[in-house]
């Protein structure tokens, strides 16, 4: 069973003979037309898996939740009834033989990202699966050949592309208003680290980074990064760093246009979080995120004197739901290709350069990680 090897560390281990309920595949009637709605199954329905799963049945254009699918026993139930969704399961083997499944959204853990996406590929569903792509070159590219193989639309889940201001700087890019790209920034600040047992090493590149390196490339004009060199500490939890726990990290890149840039994340800002995004040109500069002047803002632990949204999931509700009603048009062949395999495995080239950087103390040429 491909659950067993999904979800072996992410709670109870998973038991072939529990007895558990649940709505059989349905059946379609031959000679009844389909649904002009993409079919949705969820796999793996923890934080960011409900929100998928949330904007599918009540949100999404021409997209329904058609089925739920975790390892933990009621987690999928309780989200099915939370959500109107008939169909459960703790099999993804059982999500993926349903015919009224036509695309699955891809929200297990990050190890796990290349046996589901392998699995849904031979199953001919077409895939949107949360980043990153894969923890290593190797899994990404077969990843990749699954997809390219079995030829089903395919979208990772950089959903900062689909956010009105981090989309408003691209079309400024694009047109040219910015003039030549000089210098960007990114930066991720995450507000809490409550949970170390949650972070596993390397995270801040391949799960908070990976973002930011992302809208790095997006902004670009079309450069692309060709050296990178990085810094990354437990200044927050010096006690994890020995288990690779790194809290807080700075990255370098620079371009093949000859443009610079520079990416920070933490992962406790206690303030709240944090997400920004600066794109300067010879002729301008576009900024996301906080707003530019000469007045004083100041973060504390009690608040901010600029408001500032708690989590992820509030400052991009509206992009979660974008990026999905995107990919929904994109199965029925409306809309064109966006966050591809390339942008996925780009983005997973420079977290990958970025720890061998820190772990070599040297910049890294992109070339050596690229294969």
């Amino acid at each position: 069973m491909i659950a067993r090897l999904l979800f072996q560390s992410t709670g109870p281990a998973y038991n072939a003979d529990a007895t558990h309920k649940e709505d059989p595949a349905p059946s379609v009637t031959p000679g009844v037309a389909a649904n002009p709605s993409v079919g949705f199954g969820v796999i793996g329905v923890g934080l960011i898996g409900s929100q998928h799963a949330a904007n599918l049945a009540r949100r999404i254009p021409g997209a329904r939740l058609v089925g739920l699918a975790d390892p933990q026993p009621g987690v999928a139930e309780r989200a099915a009834a939370a959500h109107g969704c008939r169909c459960w399961t703790r099999d993804i083997d059982q999500l993926l033989a349903n015919p009224e499944v036509e695309s699955v959204v891809i929200a297990s853990p990050a190890a796990f990202h290349v046996e589901a996406i392998v699995a849904a590929a031979q199953a001919g569903k077409a895939i949107f699966c949360e980043k990153p792509l894969a923890n290593t070159l190797a899994d990404a590219d077969r990843a990749i050949k699954a997809v390219c193989d079995a030829n089903v639309p395919f979208q990772i889940g950089f959903q900062r592309r689909f956010d009105p201001g981090f989309a408003g700087a691209r079309a400024l890019v694009d047109r040219g208003e910015l003039g030549q790209i000089h210098l960007l920034r990114s930066l991720t600040r995450d507000p809490s680290l409550d949970d170390p047992e949650r972070v596993t090493p390397w995270a801040i590149f391949l799960e908070t980074l990976i973002h930011d390196f992302d809208v790095l490339r997006f902004l670009a004009g079309g450069a692309e990064p060709v050296e990178v060199y990085a810094i990354a500490d437990a200044l927050v939890r010096p006690d994890l760093k020995s288990r690779g726990m790194l809290d807080t990290a700075v990255v370098s890149l620079r371009y093949d246009s000859g443009a610079m840039a520079t990416a920070d994340a933490s992962l406790q800002a206690v303030y709240g979080y944090d997400v920004r995004a600066e794109v300067f040109g010879s002729d301008g500069m576009a900024s996301v995120g906080e707003g530019v002047g000469p007045n004083l803002v100041h973060h504390a632990r009690g608040g901010s004197t600029r408001s500032r949204p708690h989590w992820f999931v509030d400052v991009f509700a509206q992009a979660y739901q974008a990026e999905l009603a995107h990919f929904a048009a994109r199965v029925r062949g409306q809309a064109e290709p966006e966050s591809s395999l390339a942008d996925a495995r780009a983005a997973l080239v420079l977290a990958l350069a970025a720890i061998r950087s820190v772990e070599t103390r040297q910049s890294v040429a992109i070339s050596e990680v690229s294969g």
